[in-house]
């Protein structure tokens, strides 16, 4: 993803001008990662950076790369707040080890993380640098919600159908292999185009083009070959999600951020502050990436899916069933939905590398949020220690 976080001299921009949450990092070690972001002490790429820069460049995007603000609600929707502290003995297993919730709250990649039972939060932890306001990238997390968007934009009448094709909505990639496939191909990562996703290889295609929008965005994409036939073989992909992302804008004939604003965080009701990267600056926001929000405003996020997608007032923002068919199998892999990954008995989640998560437990009412900051973008034994300690709670909500 190396375009997405090549350190652009506009962004790196004076600290005075930038509003900084009470979290993560000091100022002055905030201005300290930009120095040496601007000197090139840094490697452009944010994948690659030590585990303590990237623990200060994930909580202040907005200090480094340009992005959209999301504005927190005069009315946030409500929760209480009754921690149970039986949580933390919950147990759970890894590699045959049998550890606790309370174990993992200790590990040192976890940022945050609440446990939302309906409205009321059981339990609520942060590291010694964050708290309930620090904002933190979500990374694909973001996925989902711009799969969420689209659903608003076919209820709002900007769409006429996910079976319309991608040229309907972006005409110049009429004649590639992207345009003829469909909007529910890419809601379901199966359009069958050539993609490579290894974040270690600077020269994949997530590497040279993983955050690339507009035309640069539809330049690259109508170049790659067609693999399989469209809807058949699942194959992650964030480019899809920043085409879809390319398609909402041309649809909606504005900005995804404020729409997001229009929708979510003002028609909803989020408590904070938050932001969404863009690829440059006044450019368009990065469909597959990078909302930043707080731990309980990931959780609201979920509590907001979990009820339908519906605003304050009840309204459902989405078509009928719409949530229901973007948490179903699909064809070409039956662990993904529309940008959803479904975790068995109706549960389903957003997440992105580095150890993001909401995950959404309608059934037993409960959602969990996380923020890390893991040692490797994925597969990393803490990886293992937060899916195993997330299904284990919510699990518990059975005794």
């Amino acid at each position: 993803m190396r375009s997405l976080f090549t350190a652009l001299t506009l962004s790196v921009i004076t600290l005075s001008a930038i509003a900084l949450p009470a979290s993560a990092a000091t100022k002055q070690e905030v201005e300290g990662f930009l120095e040496r972001l601007k000197s090139g002490d840094l490697d452009a790429n944010v994948l690659l950076y030590p585990t303590a820069d990237r623990r200060v460049a994930f909580a202040h995007i907005n200090a480094w790369m340009p992005t959209r603000p999301l504005f927190p609600s005069e009315n946030p929707y409500a929760l209480t707040t009754e921690i149970d502290g039986d949580l933390e003995n919950v147990s759970y297993k890894v590699d045959g080890e049998t550890f606790t919730v309370g174990d993992f709250m200790k590990r040192e990649p976890l940022m945050g993380m609440a446990v939302v039972k309906g409205d009321t939060i059981r339990l609520e932890h942060y590291a010694e640098d964050h708290n309930p306001e620090s904002v933190w990238i979500s990374f694909s997390v973001t996925k989902s919600f711009t799969s969420t968007l689209i659903g608003a934009a076919i209820k709002d009448g900007f769409i006429s159908s996910i079976e319309d094709t991608v040229e309907t909505y972006l005409p110049r990639l009429k004649g590639s292999a992207y345009g003829a496939v469909s909007i529910k191909n890419i809601l379901q990562m199966s359009s069958g185009v050539a993609w490579n996703e290894n974040y270690t290889d600077p020269n994949s295609d997530v590497s040279k083009a993983g955050s690339l929008q507009g035309v640069a965005l539809t330049d690259y994409l109508s170049a790659l070959p067609q693999n399989h036939a469209p809807g058949t073989v699942f194959n992650y992909n964030t480019a899809e999600s920043n085409l879809l992302g390319e398609v909402l804008r041309a649809a909606i004939g504005n900005s995804a951020t404020d729409y997001m604003n229009a929708k979510v965080w003002q028609g909803f009701g989020m408590e904070h502050w938050g932001n969404w990267m863009q690829s440059a600056p006044f450019a368009g926001e990065t469909g597959g990436c990078c909302i930043s929000a707080s731990i309980r405003d990931y959780a609201r996020l979920g509590i907001f899916v979990k009820k339908g997608a519906v605003n304050a007032t009840g309204e459902s923002l989405v078509p009928e069933g719409w949530m229901k068919e973007a948490t179903s199998p699909s064809k070409g892999y039956a662990g993904y939905g529309y940008k959803w990954w479904l975790e068995g008995d109706g549960a389903y989640a957003a997440s992105g590398i580095f150890g993001q998560g909401i995950y959404i437990d309608p059934q037993r009412d409960v959602v969990i949020s996380l923020h890390s900051n893991a040692p490797a973008a994925v597969d990393t034994n803490y990886h293992a220690h937060a899916d195993a300690v997330i299904k284990a709670i919510a699990a518990s909500f059975d005794r």
